[in-house]
């Protein structure tokens, strides 16, 4: 190897290591926040405040199990199935009309599209926790304050879904094949949802992932709309368990594992639908 090949090397070498270095710090900084939830929630209440929480010694994960789903009279479960409720029916109900707007932006032509797509995009950029004081008021005046409506209507429509809808509805479905079925007397209907919707299922399961995690780790809206704990979402109810727990310490270990179970529901949507969601950003990669 001649000197100017070894020369050539080294900075690639040198390159390697350090993406591989600042990966490894990425991927530590991410994970050991996940490695201390799961340890801490295999601790007693006073092995928490000790300096004990990486031995293997006093666990009590069946115990704090138990005492989670005790604690108020089993309020968590009826938190979790809130979350449950707002998350994957409102994700559900969300993506699919979050497809249909960007798949009628992008295959219909009517007056003033690309303005209104404009103010879409705008919305795009618009903080949620702007909105929640204009949210609360339109509920006030519409009497649903304090509502399981007044928590899930608001998280059905999302302009970012509108504008994924529209990439894929570009990607995905070609103008051809919904002439094809005009052509053999569909309607608009039964061409969009015979027809087209079968090919935006990758685009319809990312947008529902996207959907997913932001109404599920939701909190300043509920936090606004609700004052009935029976209506609360996991993470607010666990907000306010956190904050009892500077009077009353039996509460974090019960928050730490009521943490760690509010993890789960996203993480099992990643792992069984991660090859829908892998095609889906993908959309149009190929055209």
């Amino acid at each position: 190897m001649s000197p100017t090949d070894s020369t050539l090397l080294r900075p690639r070498t040198l390159g390697r290591a350090t993406v591989n270095v600042v990966v490894a710090i990425s991927v530590l900084y991410t994970l050991l926040p996940v490695l201390w939830l799961v340890l801490a929630s295999t601790k007693s209440r006073d092995a928490l405040f000790s300096s004990s929480i990486l031995s293997f010694s006093d666990f009590s994960l069946l115990q704090n199990l138990k005492d989670l789903f005790a604690m108020d009279g089993g309020l968590y479960s009826r938190w979790y199935g809130n979350s449950l409720l707002y998350a994957v029916v409102g994700a559900a109900i969300g993506a699919l009309i979050s497809v249909a707007c960007g798949y009628a932006f992008d295959k219909y032509h009517f007056r003033h599209k690309e303005k209104l797509f404009g103010l879409v995009l705008a919305a795009v950029m618009v903080p949620q926790t702007v909105l929640a004081l204009p949210l609360y008021l339109i509920a006030s005046a519409a009497g649903i304050v304090n509502t399981f409506w007044s928590v899930f209507i608001p998280v059905l429509f999302n302009p970012f879904g509108v504008y994924l809808g529209r990439i894929f509805a570009q990607g995905y479905v070609p103008n051809e094949v919904l002439e094809a079925a005009r052509v053999d007397g569909a309607s608009e209907l039964a061409t969009y949802f015979k027809v087209a919707l079968r090919m935006l299922g990758p685009g319809l399961v990312t947008v529902f992932l996207f959907q997913l995690t932001t109404i599920w780790n939701n909190f300043f809206l509920p936090m606004v709309m609700l004052s009935n704990q029976d209506l609360y979402p996991v993470s607010l109810g666990l907000f306010q368990w956190n904050s009892q727990a500077t009077v009353s310490p039996e509460y974090y270990p019960v928050v730490i594992m009521g943490s760690l179970l509010a993890v789960l529901p996203l993480v099992l949507a990643f792992v069984f639908l991660q090859r829908f969601w892998r095609s889906g950003l993908t959309a149009g990669a190929v055209k």
